[in-house]
């Protein structure tokens, strides 16, 4: 098989890798991929977003299985793109992606199904935004922009002179384009966070070990906002009673909700859930594999990832093993200085080779120079996965590893997964 890996960060690393592992497997296309991937993967210099061009490229060279793994792309229709001329993809398409890429869609059909999650309201006119956040919505307010927003749109505001900033910001000064002009505003739900994904073919569904992400930029969760510093899995915090729950009560409605819609989801399905005194409630879904939760959760899959992702997409989900190791995994993101505001890149990246004698090192931002060196090219550079028998062990390891990788500026947190252990007892 010859396949194409849509996108270029961490997370398309570390699918790229494990589709390696499949024998039927001839050559694996990444556009645009990064500096790691290049070392297994041909990369094709073609932007995520570019439906037209990427369609032709699979035409033109006898694709036979494409991933699209960024949420642009499938919000933006690829999926249907390459069906209408016949080569299957691993992911939603434009309706059944509209999950993610339209808060107020996933917002409606979680109330119509009965689908927990937070109260919330919607607009699309500022006046009336304005109006409810200064009358009747309780603080803290969340107020999030509908469409896509580079994880970015969604913003907590503690009191109603933040929330009507946030408003003005996305409904008149269009911060984030055209996705701010529509909004959500719903209340703000107190307890812990759990990220878990699933495979899903429309009708079976397939949930993955769970996850934690780490956000912000510093250690004891300070600083900014990030598109995640670390992650450990499984969250000790999602019990097994937690996790049947979710099941009957979040993950088969959606599923069962969607195809009733008319617009059943294949692909991977993730769940950013929020655990509350009355139960799981659905913070947001996103419509392909988060990152860097996939950095940890793939490397704990015994079962081969290409066999499963083609059961989503051909309706067989149901006859496929999906297994998982008893074991836990820990990856550390190293980012350039500054990240997430404005940072430089172009640092040559030192200790690769010791760090993946104990470690996973998924690329992120990075790519050759002309010199052949590689070097530093986005945010979030490397991720450093290590996979032990207990979580003690992976956080060690990964801590580690991540430690004999230098570039200047390196920007990292050492407290990745310390909260997870404190609930284990092993802090």
């Amino acid at each position: 098989m010859k396949i194409l890996i849509v996108g270029g960060g961490g997370r398309e690393h570390a699918i790229a890798s494990r589709i390696a592992e499949n024998p039927d497997v001839e050559k694996i296309w990444a556009a645009p991929g990064n500096g790691g991937m290049a070392s297994f993967c041909e990369l094709v210099p073609l932007k995520a977003t570019d439906v037209q061009v990427i369609t032709a490229f699979c035409r033109d060279h006898a694709v036979d299985y494409v991933v699209v793994a960024q949420d642009d792309p499938l919000c933006l229709g690829m999926v249907d793109a390459l069906a209408e001329i016949g080569i299957p993809a691993f992911g939603p398409d434009r309706a059944a992606a509209r999950i993610e890429g339209s808060k107020i869609f996933a917002k409606q059909l979680m109330r119509k199904y009965g689908i927990p999650t937070a109260r919330c309201e919607t607009f699309d006119d500022f006046e009336a935004a304005r109006r409810y956040v200064r009358e009747t919505a309780p603080c803290p307010i969340v107020v999030k922009a509908d469409g896509l927003a580079l994880g970015k749109g969604v913003l907590i505001c503690q009191t109603r002179d933040e929330a009507e900033e946030a408003l003005r910001q996305m409904m008149l000064e269009s911060k984030f384009g055209a996705s701010g002009h529509r909004v959500v505003i719903e209340e703000f739900l107190e307890g812990l966070e759990v990220s878990v994904l699933a495979f899903t073919d429309g009708k079976t569904l397939r949930p993955m070990v769970s996850s934690m992400d780490h956000k912000r930029a510093l250690d004891g969760d300070q600083g900014l906002n990030t598109g995640g510093m670390g992650t450990v899995a499984p969250n000790p915090f999602y019990t097994p009673e937690i996790a049947e729950r979710t099941l009957r009560e979040i993950m088969l409605p959606t599923v069962a909700a969607m195809q009733a819609e008319g617009c059943p989801f294949k692909g991977c399905l993730y769940f950013g859930l929020m655990l509350t005194k009355d139960g799981p409630k659905v913070i947001e879904y996103n419509c392909r594999f988060g990152d860097p939760e996939t950095q940890v959760v793939l490397p704990l899959l015994k079962s081969d990832l290409l066999t499963v992702m083609k059961a989503t997409t051909e309706g067989t989900l149901d006859r496929c093993p999906v297994e998982f190791a008893d074991e836990a995994a820990c990856c550390v993101v190293l980012a350039s200085g500054g990240y997430p505001l404005k940072y430089t890149t172009g640092y040559p990246i030192h200790g690769l080779e010791e760090a993946a004698k104990d470690a996973r090192i998924y690329h992120a931002g990075t790519k050759r120079a002309e010199n052949g060196e590689l070097v530093t090219a986005g945010g979030r550079v490397l991720g450093v996965t290590c996979v032990a028998p207990t979580l003690r062990e992976a956080v060690a390891k990964a801590r580690a590893a991540a430690e004999k990788i230098t570039f200047e500026g390196r920007q990292m947190r050492r407290d990745i997964g310390q909260r997870a252990l404190s609930a284990e007892g092993q802090a």
